[in-house]
């Protein structure tokens, strides 16, 4: 990476280090609360951090990158997307660390949606730091940073009443907790000075305490969230677009607290946009059930496709992830600028500088030391449904392009997203399989198909193994068997695939084999 680089995480990483001088070690955070399904939109911000980390060590800095899980907040909406939707009803007002898991596999429902970021981030070459608020709380390690704040009413106060129509009631505390009887936090607080607490909570517990000795107490999400990044000395924090929504949003008063309370710069900060998924609009919501996590994108997209995705869009930029015909678009986007990377294909000067940094970014670990054989996607999908799915013979089509073991991996990679593609998301119409001779003998053909397809047969015996000259050729075929072309095109695609269309022509016959196709038109009765 040069000094100069115009990549938005290399301006980032600048802007960090000149605002935040020169530090030891630099600290860029994240969190969420995992009151449902992490989807690909909040994933956003886990690699925003990413490649701003990646960044600032490109410029020879030492990164912490910490990821939080706010599991100790309230439990508030059930998801649609959740089963035993009576038995988390039951769980509202709760904190999420205490609330069921009701798929029964994880010990509690912040550890169902917790695991699955943390198990998938490393396959796209994340592995933040994590921390678990719950923990952090119930040790007392914010006890002195709770008594802080609440020494400090009347800062909190005044900054929130700024943007509030009406102000906060007089016997407002920066301050919650959870029942011991009941585990909810439907009570009232008092604070008595000091360490000294009592509450009294619906279900009728009442209890004085000292939370130095019993760290019950937590703070509210508007000013739990400055007190973090100070205790973390946070120099970096993007975050979502609806918390800068309107004047008082949660970042705008986690920013300005942070400067009234601790008397300076608040983290530089980011606002990022919305992820949606093409065709179906608006932005992913847990509580709707409507999205599409990590693991369901790497199931279509190879881990340094993903990552291309985000290094190569702002992030105050909204963008669509394609599930549909653009997968091919998409694929075809990140070969092109590996090629222009590994400069087996021209482009100007500030377009390869542009190109050779999201290329860099977008590797999982460091980029390879030459090009990798690149299968073309769509062409992919006709090897993968050819050879239904046999891994060894798929491999052994590319075997002339295969050089490598990594050569080998990215076929078989690329090869199992084409196969979960077809299977959840192709259309009707892209899928097929090939006939056999026992296929082609229970089909019925008419006379003028007959005479089609014994003259492609006649032309194939001489055709050249190049796609364009085989294309060109149907059409002198179509007319020497005085049919129009796309009568010719019907016959060969019933011939091969039961279908009246399928994948390019020319292609599709290269890709199964001239021999072959001539031994079909041969079978038929």
């Amino acid at each position: 990476m040069t000094e100069d680089s115009m990549h938005w995480a290399d301006q980032i990483a600048r802007q960090v280090i000149n605002e935040r001088g020169d530090k030891e070690q630099y600290v860029v955070a994240a969190g969420i609360t995992p009151s449902g399904t992490i989807h690909i939109g909040n994933f956003r911000e886990i690699i925003t951090n990413d490649l701003v980390a990646r960044a600032l060590v490109s410029q020879g800095k030492k990164v912490r990158y910490i990821y939080s899980w706010d599991n100790y907040d309230v439990y508030r909406k059930v998801p649609k997307n959740m089963p035993k939707q009576e038995e988390l009803q039951k769980c509202l007002r709760k904190p999420i660390i205490q609330t069921i898991d009701p798929f029964g596999c994880h010990e509690s429902y912040a550890h169902h949606n917790q695991e699955p970021i943390e198990k998938t981030s490393p396959l796209v070459g994340i592995n933040p730091e994590y921390i678990y608020q719950d923990e952090k709380y119930r040790a007392g390690e914010y006890t002195e940073d709770v008594k802080f704040c609440l020494e400090h009413i009347e800062t909190i106060r005044k900054v929130l009443d700024k943007y509030r129509k009406e102000p906060l009631v007089e016997d407002w505390l920066p301050i919650t907790m959870f029942c011991e009887e009941c585990g909810k936090d439907t009570l009232t607080i008092s604070w008595q000075g000091g360490y000294d607490v009592s509450y009294k909570c619906e279900c009728g517990k009442e209890e004085s305490f000292d939370y130095k000795k019993k760290p019950l107490i937590k703070l509210k999400w508007r000013i739990d969230w400055p007190m973090r990044q100070h205790y973390e000395q946070v120099d970096f924090e993007p975050a979502g677009k609806e918390h800068y929504a309107l004047p008082g949003g949660s970042r705008i008063t986690a920013n300005d607290l942070y400067g009234e309370l601790y008397n300076e710069p608040h983290p530089i900060d980011l606002k990022y946009d919305f992820i949606t998924i093409k065709g179906q609009g608006g932005k992913m919501s847990s509580s709707l059930g409507n999205v599409i996590s990590l693991m369901d994108t790497l199931e279509i997209y190879e881990p340094q496709i993903i990552r291309h995705l985000f290094a190569g869009t702002r992030p105050n930029t909204e963008f669509a992830i394609s599930f549909d015909l653009d997968v091919f678009k998409v694929y075809e986007d990140y070969d092109k600028c590996e090629r222009i990377y590994f400069k087996t294909e021209e482009a100007a000067e500030k377009d390869f500088q542009k190109q050779k940094r999201i290329y860099e970014l977008s590797q999982v670990d460091k980029p390879p030391k030459e090009i990798p054989f690149q299968a073309s996607m769509r062409h992919l999908m006709n090897v993968v449904q050819q050879y239904q799915g046999d891994m060894g013979k798929i491999k052994g089509f590319y075997k002339k392009e295969i050089k490598t073991k990594e050569d080998e991996k990215k076929v078989e990679t690329r090869a199992i997203c084409a196969l979960n593609w077809l299977e959840k998301y192709a259309p009707e119409d892209f899928k097929f399989k090939v006939n056999t001779i026992e296929d082609v003998k229970t089909l019925e053909f008419t006379a003028e198909e007959k005479t089609i397809l014994k003259a492609l047969a006649e032309s194939l015996n001489t055709a050249k193994s190049d796609e364009k000259t085989l294309h060109d050729s149907f059409y002198v075929t179509a007319e020497q068997a005085q049919a129009k072309p796309q009568d010719l095109f019907k016959a060969a695609y019933k011939l091969l695939i039961s279908k009246e269309r399928g994948p390019r022509l020319a292609n599709f016959i290269l890709t199964i084999g001239i021999k072959e196709v001539i031994e079909l038109v041969d079978s038929i009765k």
